[in-house]
């Protein structure tokens, strides 16, 4: 007697493809709860302060304000670091090239701060009405643009003997540069990196948006 024929299970339907997909772990390297945002917009870092301690997420944030006036300032070149097995910056071994900004006491009108997480950005925004007030101030860039003018300043000074910003100096023989005083309209970065001894955001508002800054 012949077996019965086996009848074929028809295929299974593709999967559909995903759609409008949130990278979480960048959400989750870069979330802060507000409560905690007075103190910190992103990772931090401070060349020969902190830089032994802490490793950039290599995720680059991009930070706006109408007009930054600050109070003491130092900027110098330097080099970040992943932290071992990082999935971003693996082209350049976990390494990014940054200008290290830094002020001893800085306000800024219109704070806007973005991060693309993939299908959607979170925009912080703070210093409407009332300036964002913050005291050593240290920004990581690898973009800078804006209007600037300085006060008193001293361009190809040896970065170690920069004394503007107490305690942030850069590596011994690199290129520096400092004044009393900057300006910078309609500034505009791309950082890795943001550290200060105190930040004040009045008016500090957190979303989901579909544009960054």
């Amino acid at each position: 007697m012949a077996s019965p024929e086996t009848v074929a299970s028809p295929p299974a339907p593709p999967p559909s493809a995903p759609q409008g997909r949130v990278r979480w772990r960048r959400f989750a390297a870069v979330m802060i709860p507000a409560t905690a945002a007075g103190g910190v917009l992103v990772a931090l870092t401070a060349q020969g302060v902190l830089a032994a301690q802490f490793s950039i997420s290599g995720i680059a944030f991009t930070v706006t304000a109408d007009k930054l006036d600050g109070t003491g300032f130092e900027q110098f070149g330097s080099l970040d670091n992943t932290a071992p097995g990082s999935p971003n910056l693996t082209a350049t071994g976990g390494q990014q090239i940054v200008m290290v900004s830094a002020i001893q006491s800085a306000q800024l009108t219109n704070l806007c701060q973005s991060v693309n997480l993939g299908a959607i950005n979170l925009v912080l925004r703070a210093g409407g009405s009332t300036p964002v007030q913050a005291t050593n101030l240290v920004v990581d860039s690898d973009q800078l643009s804006g209007d600037a003018s300085f006060t008193n300043i001293s361009i190809g000074q040896d970065a170690s003997t920069l004394s503007e910003v107490p305690g942030v100096t850069g590596p011994l023989g690199d290129f520096g540069q400092q004044s009393d005083h900057v300006t910078i309209n309609n500034l505009r970065q791309d950082n890795y990196a943001t550290t200060a001894a105190s930040f004040t955001l009045p008016g500090l508002s957190m979303s989901f948006q579909s544009n960054g800054c």
